[in-house]
């Protein structure tokens, strides 16, 4: 049994793990590599990966970097299933739709912007239409929390709620080969404690292996309470001027966060006079997704329904649909706050208005996830005096705000709990998600209090189970 990393391998994005044993080929996610130098060359299929001889797929959630790449599979001819929990079906397709039309915008803009006769650069090609995002969700297959399902000879797969966004999981193989049982979970992409609307991780009870992501194993986050105190500032503050405040959020998660948060200060008094603009078209379906699955809601959530307040809803909130009204919003004056995708701020929406608004000293631009490297959204967390959007050279005098506590991931200490929380403890850990300083640190810490001495693997590895 073995198992080989084609992503997530000492850089965040891009969870592809390919497990073999005698009898069975299972891959568990196919995400998307992005920011990084060496994104495009990673996002070629590997030839190591042979659809044909795969017996099925494990998504953990619908993040474009654990699912951006399965329509490549029914691209090569994969009619296997693809197994996951039904809210990560729902908004996978959401992602993926948006996905393949974004590829096909930006190749589209590259073939317009290049120079007469090629002169030498690559013009990208998408990585696969919307015909093969809807042939892969075809294949799909909903499986709740907790039912354990055989999906291969010998293999049998069970989720457990992650806590990360509507409907992630950690998933528990059970491999039974030759007279011995190996369990290996999957710690998929852990949520932190206590955020709002989705209910907290819930761990596998045991596991012989675990593969744990790193993404913040370096660091805990600031306290929610602070955070929202400052979140509330800064708001308080917009509405006393003329400025804009842009939000670059994850239109899945991140966004439905924001809206919860901002809607209770605005039901209490905070806020009232200032536009809140949702401008994510994947954003505004996620976000209908997510008010459609109530039954995945934590107590707070469901006890504010039940007082009459929609959490995912208030009265200043705005949809802005069109491509027309996105623009438009560039010359409407402040105070106004625009969320607006992507996370990262590698694409969407939020492009335009940071092309727009970063040169105005009365910008706030209010970081509220992890910036990959090599991310537009990392230069402006590290304060670069100007960046490029869309070929163009932008000066930045906006004000950078970083909002540590708004992470859909669990800081180092929850990622000991939950490694803590399997028990008895494996004993084979893994290291995955994050980049060397933090999984690093996390290492340091799991061998200190755990007694466990994790493998920290490169792209392209094979680790033998």
């Amino acid at each position: 049994m073995r198992l080989t990393f084609f992503g997530a391998a000492g850089e965040v994005t891009g969870s592809t793990y390919l497990l073999e044993t005698d009898r069975a080929r299972i891959l568990v996610d196919f995400g998307l590599h992005q920011g990084e130098p060496e994104a495009d060359e990673h996002n070629e299929f590997p030839d190591a990966i042979d659809p044909a001889r795969l017996d099925a797929v494990v998504l953990t959630h619908a993040h474009l970097d654990h699912c951006g790449r399965l329509p490549m599979l029914a691209q090569r001819g994969y009619r296997g299933v693809v197994h996951a929990t039904p809210a990560t079906i729902r908004l996978a397709d959401i992602i993926l739709q948006d996905a393949a039309a974004l590829q096909a915008a930006d190749a589209e803009r590259a073939q317009r912007h290049a120079p007469p006769g090629g002169g030498g650069a690559r013009v990208p090609r998408p990585l696969y239409s919307p015909e093969d995002v809807r042939s892969v969700i075809r294949l799909f297959r909903g499986l709740d929390y907790g039912h354990e399902a055989a999906i291969a000879p010998g293999i049998a797969v069970r989720f457990f709620d992650a806590g990360h966004i509507l409907g992630s999981a950690s998933a528990l193989l059970t491999v039974r080969e030759h007279g011995t049982t190996t369990t290996i979970a999957f710690s998929g992409d852990i949520g932190p404690r206590g955020i709002p609307i989705i209910r907290d991780p819930a761990p596998p009870p045991t596991a012989d292996v675990m593969i744990l992501e790193s993404t913040y194993g370096d660091r805990d986050h600031r306290s929610r309470e602070a955070t929202l105190e400052e979140l509330h500032a800064i708001l308080d503050g917009c509405a006393a001027q003329t400025g804009k405040v842009l939000i670059p959020a994850f239109a899945i998660g991140r966004t439905q966060d924001l809206i919860y948060e901002i809607g209770r200060m605005c039901r209490t008094g905070a806020c009232r006079r200032v536009p809140i603009y949702l401008d994510s078209p994947m954003g505004i379906e996620a976000t209908q997704a997510y008010r459609a699955s109530v039954s995945l809601f934590d107590a707070e959530a469901r006890e504010m329904l039940d007082q009459g307040h929609n959490p995912l809803h208030f009265p200043m909130l705005r949809i802005t649909r069109t491509a027309e009204e996105s623009r438009r919003l560039n010359d409407t004056p402040g105070p106004l706050v625009v969320i607006a995708g992507s996370g990262m701020c590698t694409g969407g929406r939020i492009l335009h208005h940071l092309r727009h608004n970063l040169p105005s000293p009365t910008t706030q631009v209010l970081i509220v996830g992890y910036q990959g490297e090599g991310t537009l959204g990392r230069r402006l967390v590290d304060h670069a005096p100007e960046v490029r959007i869309h070929g163009q050279t932008v000066p930045v005098r906006a004000r950078i705000h970083t909002l540590g506590g708004f992470s859909a991931h669990a800081g180092q200490s929850q990622l000991i709990d939950w490694a803590r929380a399997l028990n008895p403890s494996p004993t084979r850990a893994i290291l995955t998600h994050g980049e060397p300083k933090a999984r690093d640190a996390l290492h340091a810490r799991l061998k200190r209090e755990i007694g466990l001495d994790a493998a920290r693997p490169v792209l392209g590895e094979t680790i033998e189970l």
